[in-house]
């Protein structure tokens, strides 16, 4: 799929957080929900360490985080 198919598009950054274009609803585990429509870009924290969770808060930096994985083809 090119990114022209798709209104939403998810970027990994390199240890850091995953950054979301596009109008995407977030959902938690208890039910919240925060809509993005309106905003260019939000940043959803990765590391585990935000004290703004689902969002990231820079804190990724702070803990040194590197993250261990790239995307693979699956299957390989």
């Amino acid at each position: 799929m090119s990114e022209n198919e798709s209104d939403v598009v998810i970027t990994a950054l390199e240890n850091g957080p995953y950054l979301v274009t596009g109008a995407a609803r977030v959902n938690d585990p208890d039910g919240g929900a925060w809509d993005t429509e309106g905003r260019a870009t939000i940043a959803l924290c990765r590391c585990g360490g935000s004290k703004n969770k689902p969002f990231c808060d820079g804190t990724h930096s702070a803990l040194g985080f590197a993250a261990a994985e790239r995307a693979v083809e699956e299957g390989t």
